[in-house]
């Protein structure tokens, strides 16, 4: 909850007021700063804190373009409380449409940080420092890694009724029961006592219309549950249809048996009968040619879109319904 004013990064920021700060922690090797924008508005009526981040992972385009159109909307602009929005948390890896950082480490395992170690480490400690204390939900927009392309899913961690519950509200097709991995900006923010949302859809430097309006629209349903605006005129423009969530406790990875050119004309989110044929994988010359088939029933939610494959690489991600 807020006090009347606040401050965050040396600026005082008073209620029904908004400000563009920079987090300016670190400089390349020639010397030139790198600025991370973080974008806050305050209502002039107390209320919830709802940090927005997108962009950890700097390939991860379709995240960045959502907490954007957050902000050129005005959606960001509460009527309670306050919103923070950091469009692009790895501007250093957004710069080179890279996951890393500069120093080579993947920023969402190094968090919480520490005040000396690695330049990744040292900006993780800086942001769970200064920005996610103030916050006392966090949405966090993420695609699937590489080729990898992820049905709209939400993230949570496994028994947590009230993130659950968050979750549907949300409205994504897929809700994942999945544990936080060791060092990264969800495990740390739980730890601080934050409910966090970890959204995933589409795949690395891509941007795809479904998946950014699903994230769009999912980002008005939590801020209006949480009484921070009223979003029912936006959401009554919705082209996709909103169903109940898929809630998905147990999943597989499915893995290449053999090297070669791999194809498959799945439809992602579609429940598959054990045995369906849901790919192949062939030689380029014509020699063979293996069939793949669902190992049980369950839907799939994630597929490798490489269309060169080699053996043991994950290639679809599908869900265990028992």
């Amino acid at each position: 909850m807020q006090n009347n004013s606040i401050e965050v990064l040396g600026k005082s920021i008073s209620q029904g007021k908004g400000l563009q700060l920079n987090l300016d922690i670190a400089k390349l090797h020639t010397r030139t700063k790198i600025e991370v924008p973080i974008i806050i508005e305050r209502a002039k009526i107390a209320g919830p804190t709802i940090l927005i981040t997108g962009g950890i992972h700097g390939d991860e385009i379709n995240g960045v373009e959502i907490v954007r159109q957050l902000v050129s909307k005005g959606y960001n602009k509460p009527k309670k409380g306050m919103v923070i929005c950091i469009p692009v948390v790895n501007i250093f890896g957004f710069l080179n449409l890279s996951r890393e950082f500069p120093d080579g480490r993947d920023l969402n395992r190094v968090f919480p940080g520490s005040k000396r170690g690695s330049l990744a480490s040292i900006f993780a400690y800086n942001l769970m420092k200064e920005i996610v204390p103030l916050a006392d939900y966090c949405l966090d927009f993420h695609t699937g890694g590489a080729n990898r392309f992820n049905a709209a899913q939400i993230r949570i961690n496994e028994g947590d009724e009230e993130s659950l519950e968050l979750a549907k509200i949300f409205g994504a097709p897929f809700i994942m029961q999945s544990k936080q991995r060791e060092k990264s900006y969800r495990e740390s923010a739980i730890k601080l006592g934050k409910k966090v949302l970890l959204f995933e859809g589409g795949k690395s430097l891509d941007l795809n219309k479904s998946i950014t309006e699903t994230g769009i629209n999912g980002a008005l349903r939590l801020m209006q549950h949480l009484g921070i605006r009223d979003f029912e005129k936006e959401l009554k423009k919705e082209t996709q249809k909103n169903e109940s969530p898929i809630i998905i406790e147990k999943s597989k990875w499915i893995r290449a048996r053999y090297s070669g050119m791999f194809r498959t004309d799945i439809e992602l989110g579609k429940l598959y009968n054990k045995g369906d044929k849901i790919g192949s994988i062939s030689d380029p010359f014509g020699y063979f040619e293996k069939t793949i088939k669902a190992p049980n029933k369950g839907y799939v939610f994630c597929v490798n879109e490489a269309p060169i494959v080699n053996k043991g690489d994950a290639i679809i991600h599908i869900s265990i319904e028992e």
